[in-house]
């Protein structure tokens, strides 16, 4: 659990937090203290945002890729399984047949 003091904030508060960064020309730590919020928290939306829209020179994913990569990673252990399975079952009936 976090602590009591740590706020939820809506995404539609994170949004307009993320706005006002980028309308003001105002940086982070101005705009988070005139909201009322931490630096890092806001420098945290911020960044994200920004590797969602795709515009991260860091070539961080957005998050909808991170979930697909997350998704075909999983697909691709399930299916080597699968081949692992088949490939035993293979060399038994083989086996079998071999008597």
């Amino acid at each position: 659990m976090g602590s009591k003091y740590t706020k939820r904030y809506t995404e539609e508060f994170k949004r307009d937090a993320i706005a006002l960064v980028d309308s003001s020309g105002k940086t982070v730590t101005a705009v988070a203290r005139e909201l009322g919020i931490s630096s890092e928290s806001l420098r945290g939306w911020y960044r994200k945002a920004k590797a969602d829209r795709g515009s991260s020179e860091s070539g961080e994913l957005t998050s909808a890729e991170r979930e697909e990569l997350k998704r075909l990673r999983k697909e691709v252990r399930e299916q080597q399984q699968t081949i692992e399975i088949l490939k035993k079952a293979t060399a038994f009936f083989v086996k079998e047949n071999d008597r």
